[in-house]
């Protein structure tokens, strides 16, 4: 149970963030070509000689010896946990959670996925027990729904979706 909030905390951080970020831009990019990584190397120096006034001793003193470039190993991506719940499967659900994303199926609210609905009651039910104020809880919450993907503003404003969020944790989930 501890490892299931755990992860349910580190996706409603992951959604947070992303609603935030998502409200600060307007996808307006202003880079007009990918960077390229170039690697420059210095030549060999001639061997340095060694010279007197009294003549030529010929005594050389060699040259610094040249590194080889270095090689990083390609990026790869992290393998997929594989105790994460699929989107749509409800067999890993307690019976708050699906008392919860029932409630919230009533009032016309059904996120892409279980996660992301059980995500924002989490943040809810944590918030509320920080004592956070009711302006920080909605404006994180009209964040995190307004970024799930089948969030639909034409159905629904997203501050009437985030109230539905806040209220129903509150009633339902956080007991």
């Amino acid at each position: 149970m501890h490892r299931t909030r755990g992860k349910v905390l580190g996706v409603a951080v992951a959604l947070a963030a992303t609603g935030l970020l998502a409200a600060c831009g307007d996808n307006d990019s202003t880079a007009s070509s990918t960077p390229k990584l170039t690697h420059t190397t210095t030549a060999p120096q001639p061997p340095a000689t060694s010279s007197s006034a009294g003549g030529d001793t010929g005594t050389q003193v060699p040259a610094p010896e040249s590194t080889p470039a270095e090689t990083v190993a390609p990026e790869r991506p992290q393998p997929v946990p594989t105790d994460v719940v699929p989107p749509g499967d409800t067999t890993k659900l307690t019976d708050k959670d699906k008392k919860f994303l029932d409630a919230l199926k009533e009032q016309g609210v059904t996120a892409a996925s279980p996660d992301i609905a059980l995500s924002i009651g989490t943040y809810v039910c944590q918030g509320v027990a920080a004592g956070a104020s009711e302006q920080d809880l909605t404006t994180f919450v009209n964040a995190m729904a307004g970024s799930d993907p089948s969030f639909d503003p034409a159905k629904m404003p997203v501050e009437k979706v985030g109230k539905i969020y806040i209220d129903t944790a509150k009633q339902t989930y956080c007991q």
